[in-house]
């Protein structure tokens, strides 16, 4: 097994190291600005892990394919800051705001491209195999974004259908990357679907880290404005459970009004029978603490946190500096009422430790599965 200094030299030199065709420049610079902003190197780091369970040195036949799902990850950052509109990446600008849409788009082309070249690199016994996981893997990470985007003209999406989306997104590249390590290191095919597992919900959890930084994080270690998924109205772990959780506050609400208009109908009179704000309180007319839906048709009492007051905050304009403030005040309020942040600390919490117990299933040593789980601890570590 190689330790995990080996690792992260391997990795820094890796990087370091890293090079692109020089001409033309105004189509290569940007994916040399790219490598340069750094970033955590998660993906090169779990390859180059995974592998290190099954052999003592680093060969070029891993090396390259280390760097390659880095790269490719790149790519996609630079198309996702078009989409998003993001003016900031890792606290520099964004290569479409440095250059311009087309520059991006055609910079992250090639370094898509380039990613392939080094993933070709693997040793030719197991090249086959790493072509197919590769090749599936990046089409499942544009199948993600394509609902990522899909579910910005939508006003509600399901916790099902949000999971589903970041696993695409964020989870399968993170899972193609340990498999992939220990494909080239010779794992057996059971020890790879652990380790497959793992980095899948890893980067589950990974992405509920983001999601939950992007509105509870800090600007300086976050690397991007904070509330940039509630500004482009985006779907986030956080608006979905928000939205379940004032959904069922809303229907626990009204089962209960419900209730205690039944009690108090049953010993009323007919001409004044005391209700409360449920589903049937217009249907008995009568003194009432609440108004009532009848008074606010279609919804709840202006002002009142639900889920609908939740997706029209969502879908405010936010074109001016104020307009941006009140928004990410209204809807963090709404966040605040429905008691979100922690729960989604919990869900990461829950994540990470799937995706440990699935990843010691492998045929590994114990001081494997240490390392496993030092990397999953370190990475969602940055919310505490």
């Amino acid at each position: 097994m190689i330790d995990s200094r080996t690792i992260d030299q391997a990795v820094a030199r890796l990087f370091s190291e890293l090079s692109f065709q020089e001409q033309p420049a105004g189509l290569y610079d940007p994916l040399r600005y790219t490598v340069a902003l750094g970033g955590k190197r998660l993906r090169p780091r779990l390859c180059l892990l995974a592998y290190s369970f099954f052999k003592d040195e680093f060969t070029p036949g891993i090396l390259g394919p280390a760097a390659g799902l880095e790269v490719y990850h790149s790519f996609t950052l630079i198309h996702d800051d078009v989409m998003d509109r993001s003016p900031l990446r890792r606290g520099s600008e964004t290569v479409w705001k440095k250059w311009s849409e087309t520059t991006a788009i055609l910079s992250g082309d090639v370094m898509c491209i380039d990613a392939f070249k080094r993933i070709a690199q693997t040793p030719v016994e197991v090249l086959p195999e790493a072509l197919s996981l590769f090749s599936r893997t990046a089409a499942e990470v544009c199948d993600g974004q394509q609902l990522d985007m899909d579910f910005e003209g939508r006003e509600m999406v399901g916790m099902d259908e949000y999971m589903q989306m970041i696993g695409l997104k964020t989870g399968v590249l993170l899972a193609c990357s340990a498999a992939l390590g220990a494909l080239i290191g010779g794992a057996d095919a059971r020890s790879r679907e652990c380790l497959y597992d793992y980095g899948y919900n890893l980067g589950l959890a990974f992405q509920l880290a983001d999601d939950y930084l992007d509105a509870y994080g800090d600007e300086k270690t976050f690397g991007k404005p904070i509330g940039g998924d509630i500004l482009n109205g985006k779907k986030s772990w956080l608006s979905v459970r928000a939205a379940e959780l004032l959904s069922e506050r809303a229907a626990a609400r009204d089962a209960a009004s419900d209730a205690a208009c039944d009690a108090a109908c049953d010993t009323a009179s007919a001409a004044a029978r005391p209700c409360a704000a449920g589903p049937r309180a217009a249907a008995y007319p009568g003194p009432a603490a609440h108004p009532g839906p009848a008074a606010h048709p279609g919804g709840p009492c202006p002002g009142e946190a639900s889920a609908a007051a939740l997706a029209e905050a969502l879908a405010a304009p936010a074109a001016s500096p104020e307009e941006k403030a009140a928004k990410i005040a209204r809807v963090m309020a709404l966040y605040e009422s429905a008691g979100v942040a922690p729960a989604a600390l919990s869900a990461i919490s829950e994540l990470t430790e799937r995706a440990v117990s699935r990843g010691c299933e492998a045929d590994i040593s114990d001081s494997a599965r240490d390392s496993l789980r030092s990397f999953a601890y370190s990475l969602v570590g940055r919310v505490k």
